[in-house]
Protein backbone atom coordinates (compact mmCIF):
# COMPACT_ATOMS: atom_id res chain seq x y z
CA UNK A 1 0.00 0.00 0.00
CA UNK A 2 1.20 3.38 -0.73
CA UNK A 3 0.94 6.96 0.37
CA UNK A 4 1.55 10.38 0.98
CA UNK A 5 1.84 12.94 4.20
CA UNK A 6 -0.19 15.12 2.94
CA UNK A 7 -3.37 12.58 2.57
CA UNK A 8 -2.28 11.05 6.05
CA UNK A 9 -2.38 14.43 8.28
CA UNK A 10 -6.05 15.27 5.84
CA UNK A 11 -7.26 12.00 7.43
CA UNK A 12 -6.43 12.84 10.59
CA UNK A 13 -8.51 16.09 9.97
CA UNK A 14 -11.44 14.35 8.64
CA UNK A 15 -11.44 11.27 11.86
CA UNK A 16 -12.19 14.24 13.69
CA UNK A 17 -14.16 16.08 11.75
CA UNK A 18 -16.94 13.14 11.15
CA UNK A 19 -16.44 12.20 15.16
CA UNK A 20 -14.91 8.81 14.90
CA UNK A 21 -11.94 10.39 17.68
CA UNK A 22 -14.69 11.87 19.79
CA UNK A 23 -16.78 8.42 19.66
CA UNK A 24 -13.33 6.64 20.42
CA UNK A 25 -12.51 9.00 23.15
CA UNK A 26 -16.29 8.87 24.95
CA UNK A 27 -15.56 5.01 25.23
CA UNK A 28 -12.58 5.84 27.44
CA UNK A 29 -13.84 8.71 29.41
CA UNK A 30 -16.85 6.42 30.88
CA UNK A 31 -14.61 4.11 31.65
CA UNK A 32 -14.05 4.88 35.74
CA UNK A 33 -10.36 4.08 36.19
CA UNK A 34 -10.28 6.00 39.32
CA UNK A 35 -6.57 4.43 40.93
CA UNK A 36 -7.16 6.72 44.17
CA UNK A 37 -9.71 5.06 45.49
CA UNK A 38 -9.96 1.63 47.22
CA UNK A 39 -10.88 -1.35 44.83
CA UNK A 40 -9.71 0.49 41.92
CA UNK A 41 -7.66 -3.04 40.12
CA UNK A 42 -10.78 -4.24 38.38
CA UNK A 43 -11.57 -1.14 36.44
CA UNK A 44 -7.97 -0.20 35.55
CA UNK A 45 -7.36 -3.78 34.48
CA UNK A 46 -10.61 -3.39 32.46
CA UNK A 47 -9.74 -0.05 30.80
CA UNK A 48 -6.21 -2.26 29.18
CA UNK A 49 -8.68 -4.91 28.29
CA UNK A 50 -11.68 -4.66 27.01
CA UNK A 51 -10.90 -0.93 25.41
CA UNK A 52 -7.41 0.18 24.62
CA UNK A 53 -6.21 -3.64 24.19
CA UNK A 54 -8.18 -4.69 21.46
CA UNK A 55 -7.27 -1.11 20.03
CA UNK A 56 -3.94 -2.05 19.54
CA UNK A 57 -4.48 -5.60 18.77
CA UNK A 58 -6.58 -4.52 15.54
CA UNK A 59 -3.08 -2.44 14.14
CA UNK A 60 -1.41 -5.50 14.41
CA UNK A 61 0.40 -4.87 18.34
CA UNK A 62 0.84 -7.71 20.46
CA UNK A 63 -0.49 -6.81 23.81
CA UNK A 64 0.00 -8.11 27.32
CA UNK A 65 -1.25 -6.70 30.58
CA UNK A 66 1.05 -7.07 33.30
CA UNK A 67 0.75 -7.28 37.29
CA UNK A 68 2.50 -4.49 38.76
CA UNK A 69 5.93 -5.25 40.69
CA UNK A 70 4.23 -3.00 43.53
CA UNK A 71 1.04 -4.74 44.66
CA UNK A 72 -1.04 -2.15 45.51
CA UNK A 73 -0.41 -0.65 42.52
CA UNK A 74 -2.57 -1.14 39.00
CA UNK A 75 -1.30 -3.26 36.17
CA UNK A 76 0.22 -2.33 33.25
CA UNK A 77 -0.54 -2.56 29.52
CA UNK A 78 2.50 -3.31 27.19
CA UNK A 79 2.29 -3.65 23.14
CA UNK A 80 4.63 -4.24 20.47
CA UNK A 81 4.73 -3.99 16.80
CA UNK A 82 7.76 -5.43 14.99
CA UNK A 83 8.41 -4.38 11.51
CA UNK A 84 12.06 -4.81 11.43
CA UNK A 85 15.20 -5.18 13.12
CA UNK A 86 17.60 -2.62 11.18
CA UNK A 87 14.20 0.13 11.99
CA UNK A 88 14.50 2.29 14.58
CA UNK A 89 12.29 2.03 17.84
CA UNK A 90 10.20 4.31 18.97
CA UNK A 91 8.53 3.66 22.50
CA UNK A 92 5.07 5.59 24.00
CA UNK A 93 3.97 5.87 27.34
CA UNK A 94 0.67 7.31 28.70
CA UNK A 95 -1.19 6.14 31.70
CA UNK A 96 -4.91 5.30 31.71
CA UNK A 97 -5.71 5.78 35.31
CA UNK A 98 -7.44 9.15 36.56
CA UNK A 99 -7.83 11.32 39.73
CA UNK A 100 -11.06 10.84 41.70
CA UNK A 101 -14.29 11.79 39.59
CA UNK A 102 -15.82 14.45 41.74
CA UNK A 103 -19.27 13.95 40.52
CA UNK A 104 -21.28 16.40 42.70
CA UNK A 105 -18.90 19.32 41.73
CA UNK A 106 -19.36 19.31 38.07
CA UNK A 107 -20.94 22.00 36.76
CA UNK A 108 -24.74 21.33 35.74
CA UNK A 109 -25.25 18.99 32.94
CA UNK A 110 -22.10 17.79 32.92
CA UNK A 111 -20.57 14.21 34.51
CA UNK A 112 -17.00 13.24 34.68
CA UNK A 113 -17.57 9.96 33.19
CA UNK A 114 -19.85 11.04 30.15
CA UNK A 115 -18.26 12.87 27.32
CA UNK A 116 -19.86 16.16 26.28
CA UNK A 117 -19.22 19.10 23.77
CA UNK A 118 -19.80 21.92 24.66
CA UNK A 119 -18.07 24.53 22.21
CA UNK A 120 -14.17 24.01 22.03
CA UNK A 121 -14.10 22.36 24.81
CA UNK A 122 -14.48 18.50 26.04
CA UNK A 123 -15.85 17.81 29.31
CA UNK A 124 -14.79 14.46 30.95
CA UNK A 125 -12.79 13.01 33.27
CA UNK A 126 -9.36 12.56 31.65
CA UNK A 127 -9.71 14.21 28.55
CA UNK A 128 -6.61 16.30 28.98
CA UNK A 129 -4.72 14.13 32.22
CA UNK A 130 -4.39 11.82 30.14
CA UNK A 131 -7.02 9.57 28.15
CA UNK A 132 -7.51 12.14 25.35
CA UNK A 133 -3.75 12.70 24.57
CA UNK A 134 -2.65 9.18 24.50
CA UNK A 135 -5.86 8.30 22.26
CA UNK A 136 -4.52 11.05 20.11
CA UNK A 137 -0.89 9.24 19.74
CA UNK A 138 -3.18 6.12 19.10
CA UNK A 139 -5.43 7.22 16.65
CA UNK A 140 -2.00 8.69 14.82
CA UNK A 141 -0.78 5.54 14.51
CA UNK A 142 -3.66 3.98 13.18
CA UNK A 143 -3.67 6.96 10.11
CA UNK A 144 -0.38 6.24 9.36
CA UNK A 145 -0.95 2.35 9.44
CA UNK A 146 -3.91 3.20 6.92
CA UNK A 147 -2.50 5.37 4.84
CA UNK A 148 0.83 3.45 3.86
CA UNK A 149 0.19 0.39 5.24
CA UNK A 150 2.98 0.38 7.50
CA UNK A 151 4.83 2.55 10.03
CA UNK A 152 8.12 2.45 8.84
CA UNK A 153 9.61 1.83 12.48
CA UNK A 154 8.91 -0.68 15.54
CA UNK A 155 6.69 0.52 18.12
CA UNK A 156 6.27 -0.20 21.73
CA UNK A 157 3.50 1.17 23.55
CA UNK A 158 3.51 1.26 27.51
CA UNK A 159 0.54 2.57 29.76
CA UNK A 160 0.48 2.58 33.01
CA UNK A 161 -2.31 2.67 35.68
CA UNK A 162 -1.27 4.57 39.01
CA UNK A 163 0.70 7.69 37.83
CA UNK A 164 -2.26 9.60 40.02
CA UNK A 165 -0.35 7.57 43.15
CA UNK A 166 3.03 8.70 42.13
CA UNK A 167 3.47 5.77 39.48
CA UNK A 168 3.97 3.09 41.84
CA UNK A 169 6.14 0.68 40.37
CA UNK A 170 6.81 1.70 37.85
CA UNK A 171 10.81 2.25 38.22
CA UNK A 172 11.05 -1.27 39.76
CA UNK A 173 8.88 -2.44 36.24
CA UNK A 174 11.30 -0.73 33.88
CA UNK A 175 14.58 -1.65 35.54
CA UNK A 176 13.25 -5.94 35.41
CA UNK A 177 12.46 -5.39 31.48
CA UNK A 178 15.12 -3.08 30.48
CA UNK A 179 15.24 -5.12 27.35
CA UNK A 180 11.86 -5.72 26.31
CA UNK A 181 11.22 -1.76 26.85
CA UNK A 182 14.99 -1.15 24.39
CA UNK A 183 14.55 2.00 22.18
CA UNK A 184 15.93 4.65 20.56
CA UNK A 185 13.14 7.43 22.08
CA UNK A 186 10.63 7.90 24.07
CA UNK A 187 7.79 9.83 22.32
CA UNK A 188 4.71 10.28 24.89
CA UNK A 189 2.17 13.24 25.70
CA UNK A 190 1.20 14.96 28.87
CA UNK A 191 0.85 18.38 30.37
CA UNK A 192 0.33 21.06 28.95
CA UNK A 193 1.34 23.08 25.40
CA UNK A 194 3.10 26.18 26.41
CA UNK A 195 -0.13 28.27 25.03
CA UNK A 196 -2.90 26.50 23.56
CA UNK A 197 -2.68 28.49 20.36
CA UNK A 198 1.40 26.73 19.73
CA UNK A 199 2.14 23.32 19.52
CA UNK A 200 4.58 22.62 22.03
CA UNK A 201 7.85 20.11 22.15
CA UNK A 202 8.70 19.18 25.60
CA UNK A 203 12.66 18.26 26.57
CA UNK A 204 12.33 16.80 30.27
CA UNK A 205 10.54 17.71 33.46
CA UNK A 206 11.18 19.37 36.56
CA UNK A 207 11.65 17.34 39.61
CA UNK A 208 9.72 16.86 42.55
CA UNK A 209 10.23 16.29 46.03
CA UNK A 210 7.36 16.33 48.81
CA UNK A 211 7.84 16.25 52.82
CA UNK A 212 6.21 17.48 55.52
CA UNK A 213 7.62 19.82 57.87
CA UNK A 214 5.94 18.88 62.27
CA UNK A 215 6.29 20.45 65.31
CA UNK A 216 5.34 17.89 68.11
CA UNK A 217 6.08 19.09 71.38
CA UNK A 218 4.04 18.03 73.89
CA UNK A 219 1.18 15.01 74.14
CA UNK A 220 -1.66 17.76 74.56
CA UNK A 221 -2.56 21.63 74.39
CA UNK A 222 -2.68 23.50 77.49
CA UNK A 223 -4.83 26.69 78.30
CA UNK A 224 -4.06 29.58 76.39
CA UNK A 225 -4.57 31.78 79.59
CA UNK A 226 -2.78 29.67 81.87
CA UNK A 227 0.43 28.80 79.41
CA UNK A 228 0.86 31.67 76.88
CA UNK A 229 3.69 32.84 77.24
CA UNK A 230 4.99 29.85 79.41
CA UNK A 231 4.94 27.14 76.47
CA UNK A 232 6.08 27.50 72.92
CA UNK A 233 3.58 27.20 70.35
CA UNK A 234 4.45 25.02 67.49
CA UNK A 235 2.50 26.88 65.36
CA UNK A 236 4.18 30.48 65.46
CA UNK A 237 7.94 28.12 65.97
CA UNK A 238 6.79 26.22 62.48
CA UNK A 239 5.43 29.70 60.46
CA UNK A 240 8.73 30.73 61.22
CA UNK A 241 10.54 28.10 59.95
CA UNK A 242 9.06 28.16 56.71
CA UNK A 243 9.40 31.73 56.49
CA UNK A 244 12.92 31.26 56.83
CA UNK A 245 12.82 29.10 53.53
CA UNK A 246 12.12 32.20 50.85
CA UNK A 247 11.54 35.85 51.31
CA UNK A 248 8.71 37.76 51.59
CA UNK A 249 8.24 37.93 47.40
CA UNK A 250 8.93 33.92 47.24
CA UNK A 251 13.08 33.99 46.68
CA UNK A 252 14.59 30.97 47.94
CA UNK A 253 16.90 31.42 50.39
CA UNK A 254 18.13 27.74 50.62
CA UNK A 255 21.39 28.13 48.97
CA UNK A 256 21.53 24.26 48.10
CA UNK A 257 18.04 24.79 46.13
CA UNK A 258 19.25 27.72 44.32
CA UNK A 259 19.97 25.63 40.96
CA UNK A 260 23.11 26.39 38.27
CA UNK A 261 21.51 25.39 35.19
CA UNK A 262 20.41 28.83 34.23
CA UNK A 263 23.01 28.88 31.46
CA UNK A 264 23.05 31.40 28.76
CA UNK A 265 22.01 29.08 26.13
CA UNK A 266 18.95 28.07 28.62
CA UNK A 267 18.06 31.59 29.13
CA UNK A 268 17.85 32.19 25.31
CA UNK A 269 15.97 29.17 24.41
CA UNK A 270 13.40 30.50 27.15
CA UNK A 271 13.72 34.02 25.95
CA UNK A 272 11.49 32.81 22.76
CA UNK A 273 8.69 31.42 24.84
CA UNK A 274 5.81 33.44 26.66
CA UNK A 275 3.97 31.47 29.26
CA UNK A 276 -0.04 31.39 28.92
CA UNK A 277 -2.67 29.41 30.16
CA UNK A 278 -5.33 30.69 28.01
CA UNK A 279 -8.31 32.89 28.53
CA UNK A 280 -9.23 31.80 32.02
CA UNK A 281 -5.67 31.28 33.36
CA UNK A 282 -5.05 33.22 36.79
CA UNK A 283 -2.96 36.49 35.86
CA UNK A 284 0.64 36.19 36.39
CA UNK A 285 1.94 38.10 39.73
CA UNK A 286 4.94 40.37 38.62
CA UNK A 287 6.07 40.48 42.26
CA UNK A 288 6.48 37.01 42.86
CA UNK A 289 9.47 34.86 42.51
CA UNK A 290 12.81 35.34 41.59
CA UNK A 291 12.99 39.24 41.06
CA UNK A 292 15.73 39.28 37.93
CA UNK A 293 13.89 36.39 36.15
CA UNK A 294 11.73 36.53 33.73
CA UNK A 295 8.27 34.29 34.43
CA UNK A 296 9.33 32.08 31.31
CA UNK A 297 12.55 31.68 33.22
CA UNK A 298 11.14 30.94 36.92
CA UNK A 299 8.50 28.11 35.96
CA UNK A 300 10.60 26.80 33.44
CA UNK A 301 14.49 27.28 34.59
CA UNK A 302 14.30 27.89 38.16
CA UNK A 303 12.95 25.91 41.46
CA UNK A 304 10.18 26.75 43.05
CA UNK A 305 8.69 26.43 46.62
CA UNK A 306 5.31 25.82 48.33
CA UNK A 307 3.21 25.22 50.66
CA UNK A 308 0.60 22.91 50.04
CA UNK A 309 -1.29 22.30 53.68
CA UNK A 310 -0.95 23.31 56.70
CA UNK A 311 -2.85 21.88 60.01
CA UNK A 312 -3.00 23.00 63.39
CA UNK A 313 -6.44 23.08 65.40
CA UNK A 314 -9.73 23.46 63.89
CA UNK A 315 -10.44 26.94 62.46
CA UNK A 316 -14.10 25.96 62.45
CA UNK A 317 -14.15 25.21 66.23
CA UNK A 318 -10.87 26.77 67.76
CA UNK A 319 -9.82 26.42 71.28
CA UNK A 320 -8.51 28.87 73.28
CA UNK A 321 -5.74 26.73 73.90
CA UNK A 322 -2.07 26.09 72.87
CA UNK A 323 -1.99 23.48 70.59
CA UNK A 324 0.72 20.34 70.79
CA UNK A 325 1.55 20.36 67.50
CA UNK A 326 1.84 21.46 64.39
CA UNK A 327 2.26 20.28 60.57
CA UNK A 328 2.64 21.12 57.09
CA UNK A 329 3.02 19.60 53.39
CA UNK A 330 5.80 21.39 51.53
CA UNK A 331 7.07 20.68 47.97
CA UNK A 332 10.08 21.90 46.01
CA UNK A 333 9.87 21.87 42.25
CA UNK A 334 13.55 21.54 41.23
CA UNK A 335 15.25 21.93 37.89
CA UNK A 336 18.42 20.14 36.49
CA UNK A 337 21.28 21.67 38.17
CA UNK A 338 19.74 20.81 41.62
CA UNK A 339 21.22 18.19 43.56
CA UNK A 340 18.08 15.83 44.33
CA UNK A 341 19.74 13.48 47.21
CA UNK A 342 20.63 17.05 48.94
CA UNK A 343 17.34 18.69 48.93
CA UNK A 344 16.40 17.15 51.98
CA UNK A 345 19.91 17.37 54.03
CA UNK A 346 20.41 20.69 52.60
CA UNK A 347 16.72 21.88 54.26
CA UNK A 348 17.88 19.84 57.88
CA UNK A 349 21.36 21.97 57.69
CA UNK A 350 19.71 25.34 57.00
CA UNK A 351 16.99 25.21 59.86
CA UNK A 352 19.63 23.68 62.19
CA UNK A 353 21.48 26.63 61.61
CA UNK A 354 18.11 28.94 62.37
CA UNK A 355 17.36 27.15 65.75
CA UNK A 356 14.53 25.09 64.39
CA UNK A 357 16.15 21.77 65.63
CA UNK A 358 12.54 21.05 66.62
CA UNK A 359 11.01 20.67 63.25
CA UNK A 360 10.85 17.75 61.57
CA UNK A 361 11.56 16.31 58.34
CA UNK A 362 9.45 13.92 56.79
CA UNK A 363 9.60 13.18 52.78
CA UNK A 364 6.14 11.72 51.45
CA UNK A 365 5.28 8.87 48.78
CA UNK A 366 5.76 12.12 45.60
CA UNK A 367 9.68 12.40 46.36
CA UNK A 368 10.53 10.25 43.60
CA UNK A 369 10.29 12.62 40.36
CA UNK A 370 13.93 13.50 38.97
CA UNK A 371 14.25 16.24 36.79
CA UNK A 372 14.98 15.51 33.26
CA UNK A 373 16.57 18.25 30.22
CA UNK A 374 17.39 16.83 26.87
CA UNK A 375 19.93 18.59 24.80
CA UNK A 376 17.93 20.67 22.70
CA UNK A 377 20.46 20.12 19.78
CA UNK A 378 19.19 16.31 20.12
CA UNK A 379 18.45 14.95 16.29
CA UNK A 380 14.91 13.77 17.60
CA UNK A 381 14.11 17.07 19.12
CA UNK A 382 15.36 18.85 16.00
CA UNK A 383 12.90 15.85 14.39
CA UNK A 384 10.28 16.58 16.15
CA UNK A 385 10.27 20.30 15.56
CA UNK A 386 10.98 19.66 11.63
CA UNK A 387 7.97 17.95 11.27
CA UNK A 388 5.77 19.78 13.58
CA UNK A 389 6.41 23.03 11.75
CA UNK A 390 6.29 21.17 8.82
CA UNK A 391 2.30 20.21 9.51
CA UNK A 392 1.44 23.75 11.05
CA UNK A 393 3.23 26.07 8.63
CA UNK A 394 4.60 27.53 11.33
CA UNK A 395 7.50 26.81 14.08
CA UNK A 396 6.13 25.12 17.40
CA UNK A 397 7.61 26.28 20.83
CA UNK A 398 10.81 24.27 22.23
CA UNK A 399 10.50 23.96 26.06
CA UNK A 400 13.44 22.54 27.55
CA UNK A 401 11.31 20.79 30.75
CA UNK A 402 7.40 21.46 31.62
CA UNK A 403 7.05 23.31 35.12
CA UNK A 404 5.35 20.29 36.30
CA UNK A 405 6.79 16.45 37.19
CA UNK A 406 6.22 13.13 34.91
CA UNK A 407 8.10 10.44 35.48
CA UNK A 408 10.67 10.87 32.42
CA UNK A 409 13.86 10.47 34.53
CA UNK A 410 12.68 6.85 34.38
CA UNK A 411 13.02 6.71 30.40
CA UNK A 412 15.73 9.32 30.32
CA UNK A 413 18.03 8.01 33.26
CA UNK A 414 17.50 4.63 33.67
CA UNK A 415 16.46 3.45 30.03
CA UNK A 416 18.81 6.07 28.60
CA UNK A 417 16.21 7.18 26.09
CA UNK A 418 16.32 10.36 24.12
CA UNK A 419 12.71 12.15 25.40
CA UNK A 420 10.59 13.73 23.65
CA UNK A 421 6.57 14.79 24.90
CA UNK A 422 4.08 16.40 22.85
CA UNK A 423 1.30 17.74 24.83
CA UNK A 424 -2.20 18.07 23.86
CA UNK A 425 -3.81 19.88 26.39
CA UNK A 426 -3.49 23.06 28.13
CA UNK A 427 -2.60 24.96 31.54
CA UNK A 428 -6.50 25.68 31.88
CA UNK A 429 -7.92 22.31 31.20
CA UNK A 430 -9.06 21.87 34.97
CA UNK A 431 -6.87 18.97 35.10
CA UNK A 432 -7.72 16.97 38.56
CA UNK A 433 -10.67 19.24 39.41
CA UNK A 434 -14.16 19.41 38.11
CA UNK A 435 -14.97 20.47 34.64
CA UNK A 436 -11.66 18.66 33.01
CA UNK A 437 -11.88 19.25 29.28
CA UNK A 438 -9.50 18.98 26.72
CA UNK A 439 -9.66 22.01 23.75
CA UNK A 440 -11.66 20.62 20.28
CA UNK A 441 -9.02 22.96 18.50
CA UNK A 442 -5.73 21.32 20.54
CA UNK A 443 -7.02 17.91 19.41
CA UNK A 444 -7.46 18.12 16.09
CA UNK A 445 -4.35 19.70 15.72
CA UNK A 446 -3.22 17.10 17.93
CA UNK A 447 -4.04 14.35 15.36
CA UNK A 448 -2.39 16.36 12.59
CA UNK A 449 0.94 16.81 13.87
CA UNK A 450 0.99 13.31 15.78
CA UNK A 451 0.09 11.91 12.26
CA UNK A 452 2.77 14.14 10.35
CA UNK A 453 5.68 12.49 13.22
CA UNK A 454 4.82 9.03 12.57
CA UNK A 455 4.82 9.92 8.94
CA UNK A 456 8.28 11.19 9.11
CA UNK A 457 9.77 8.80 11.77
CA UNK A 458 8.89 6.05 9.09
CA UNK A 459 10.45 7.93 6.14
CA UNK A 460 13.60 7.32 8.03
CA UNK A 461 14.63 10.47 9.23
Amino acid sequence: MSGTRERAVAEAERYFDDGGFLAGLARLVAAPTQSQITDAHPALREYFSAIIGPELSGCGFACEILDNPEPAAGPLLFAQRDEGADLPTVLIYGHGDVVVGQDDKWRDGLSPWTLTVDGDRIYGRGTADNKGQHWINIASLKTVLGERGHLGFNCKILLESDEEMGSRGLRAFCESERERLAADVLIASDGPRLDPERATVVLGSRGLVNFELTVALRESAHHSGNWGGLLKDPGIVLAHAIASLTDGRGQIAVPEWRPTSLTDDVRELLAELTVSGGPNAPAIDPDWGEADLSPEERVFGWNSFAVLALELGDPARPQNAIAPAARAVCQLRYVVGTDPDDVLPALRRHLDARGFEKVDIVPTRMAGMRATRLDASDPWAQLALRSLGQTLGRPAALVPNIGGSIPNDIFADLLGLSTVWIPHSYAGCAQHAPNEHMLATVAREGLRVMTGLFWDIGDGD
